[in-house]
This record gives structure tokens, sequence and C-alpha cells, in this order.
């Protein structure tokens, strides 16, 4: 099993300034390079300051001159979001500038607040619909030649300029949750992204059945990869661990909240969430974050793992978005680099 870090800019208010988030992110991604980490993922997002990601190639782009080992993939584009030509070439330069390191993560969305700013009246159900036009149409730009009569898009013949340097594409990952998607993604020659997001093993497990009832309805495909997304922390001691739950809590509140769509915005910032209330919602609890996500020493982080790649995933990745500290995050990363990753070298 390989392992990858999932890092966006984040912040609950507006204590940071964009520009010190941005060098700390930096710096989280040149300590996975350097540490030997199989890949590095940062998504998209607008107009919300709790995740900073408008465009991930931009950025993409800029770690390509600071890294040189790691995989960099977009965690996720927003499908609905792009227009096909402008997605393939888009993604091609930036295959091209990061000497053929690119791998594309592909998801419907989440967010209603995000939907309604950028195409209103878009619903979940439709931006899968949108997903599922998009991705052959970029695969059919990067091969050339290729028109378009579709619900959502209509071109005449066009070739992707440039090209990617991957040929015959990059690798294509669709966010999967459902049974469909999964089926969706392999039919498509894709490999699959899945996040449990605060819920436990048993949803982990779920997630690998539905990925293999695809890959069995699809025999004649080559059988994809799948990644694990799961917040994880790798403390020093049983203080630092509470405190890492804890601030998961935190994350999770304000993560269901700007889900909900339901609070005031202002500034992209969300109304701030009472510690009472972040205390008294049981199913984001401190203990129900440290029991469900990653959370703990190293043997307990290796001991869950373990049981992932039991399971078959071909990637774990660390999501390291959680409200904390950089300095916190920094050591958590360290500790995962020098103390988990080599229990799982062949």
């Amino acid at each position: 099993m390989k392992f990858s870090l999932f890092v966006h800019m984040e912040r609950l208010d507006a204590s940071q300034s964009h520009k010190s988030l941005y060098e700390e992110f930096v710096a989280l991604c040149e300590i996975a390079d350097k540490g030997g980490m199989h890949a590095i993922w940062t998504g998209e997002h607008h107009g919300m300051d709790f995740t900073i990601a408008p465009n991930p190639f931009v950025t993409i782009a800029d770690l390509a001159r600071r890294t040189s080992r790691a995989r960099l993939g977009t965690g996720t584009v927003i499908a609905p979001f792009w227009h096909p030509i402008k997605l393939a070439g888009e993604a091609a330069m930036t295959d091209i500038i990061c000497d053929g390191r690119l791998d594309i993560g592909i998801a419907r969305g989440a967010y209603s607040f995000e939907y309604e700013r950028l195409l209103p009246g878009l619903d979940a159900w439709g931006a899968g619909q949108r997903m599922r036009e998009l991705i052959p149409a970029v695969k059919g730009i990067w091969k050339g030649d290729y028109a378009h009569d579709g619900e959502f898009f209509k071109f005449p013949a066009t070739t992707s300029a440039p090209k990617p340097l991957q040929q015959p594409n990059p690798p294509i990952w669709v966010a999967a949750r459902d049974p469909n998607s999964h089926e969706f993604a392999v039919a498509n020659g894709c490999n699959v992204q899945v996040t449990p997001l605060w819920q436990g093993d048993d949803e982990v497990q779920s997630l690998m059945d539905r990925f293999n009832a695809a890959c069995a309805k699809n025999p004649d495909v080559e059988r994809p990869k799948i990644m694990l997304l799961r917040h994880t922390y790798v403390g020093s001691s049983e203080e630092d661990v509470a405190q890492a739950a804890h601030e998961l809590s935190v994350y999770y509140n304000y993560f269901f909240a700007w889900f909900k769509n339901e609070k005031p915005v202002s500034q992209g910032l969300i109304e701030r969430i009472p510690d009472e209330q972040i205390r008294a919602n049981a199913m984001l609890s401190d203990e129900v974050m440290r029991t469900n996500n990653v959370v703990g020493n190293v043997q307990t982080v290796i001991d869950r793992l373990k049981v992932y790649e039991a399971l078959g995933y071909d990637e774990y990745s660390f999501w390291i978005d959680t409200g904390m500290s950089f300095e916190r995050k920094k050591a958590s990363l360290e500790r995962f680099i020098a103390e988990v990753m080599p229990a799982f070298q062949e």
C-alpha cells in the first residue's frame, strides 16, 4: 500500500493570512516529497475560506518546481465547473510542467454553497450526470479530432492543445461513494478515490465491497486502483492524541455547517460555532473522532493501516486538513513518515 498526502489551505477564521497559509501548505508538501510519499493531492473549492483551493492546476504547477519525486494530483476538480476542452488543455499543460507526474481526481462536488454560485439550480444528481459526460469527452479530446454532441456539451472536432506528456493520458481518479459511481469509474477505466469522512471502519469495508462489486460487473476491464482518504494524526502522547481528536471534532462541525449551507457567511467565513454547541454534538464528539478516524500513537496507526492494506486498498492518503496549528500538522506528518511508513516497506 502506497502513502500520499491530501492537503489544502484551510482556516476557521481570519486570524491567519492567506499568504502564510500558502507558505505552510508548501512546506507540508515539501516534507511529503522529501519523505518519500507517493503522491500529493490538492483540490478545488470556490468562495470558501474553509478550504482555499480555487484552481488545483495553478497550485500543482508551483509544486512541480518545489518537489521532485511525488506525483501531483487534483483531489479533486469539480466536474460541473469545467468545460471538457478547457479541462483537457489545462490538465495537459500541467502534466507537461510537472514532467508527467500529474494524476487527475474528478468529483461531482459536495457543497450546494458552490453550486448555487457557479451553476444556480444544480444539485448533486445533475452534477454527477455532468461528470459522467465530462470524463469520456476529456479522454476523446486528448486522443484528438473529437466532436461531441451531448446533453451538457456540444462542440465540433477538437484536439487538446497541448496534449499531455503521459500517454494516452494521465491517470484519472473518480471520487466515488454510491455503487453507480464505482461502476461508472471502473467501466471507464478510471481509478477510484473513496473516503468514509467521519464514519468508522465498517464504512471503509463497505466502500471496498462496492468497488469489488463494480470490478466483478466489468470482468473485461483491467482492475483499477483504489485509494482511501482519511483524517490522520500520529500523536506523541495521550494528551496530544486527545487534543487532536478535539481539533477534528471542531473541523467536522464546520464541515457539516458548510455542507448544510444554513449558517451566515461573511467575507468567505462561516459564522463561528460556539464551543458548547460543538461539545454537545454527539455524532462528531471527540471520542467518535478518535475511534473512527486514524488518530493515535504510532502503533495504533500502523495497526489500523494494516487492516486497510489487507482489505486491498492500493493507496492510503493522509488527510491533514484539520484546523490545527501548522506545528502540530508538521509534527504528526513527520512522525508518520519516520515511524509509520517504514512498517509497510517491502
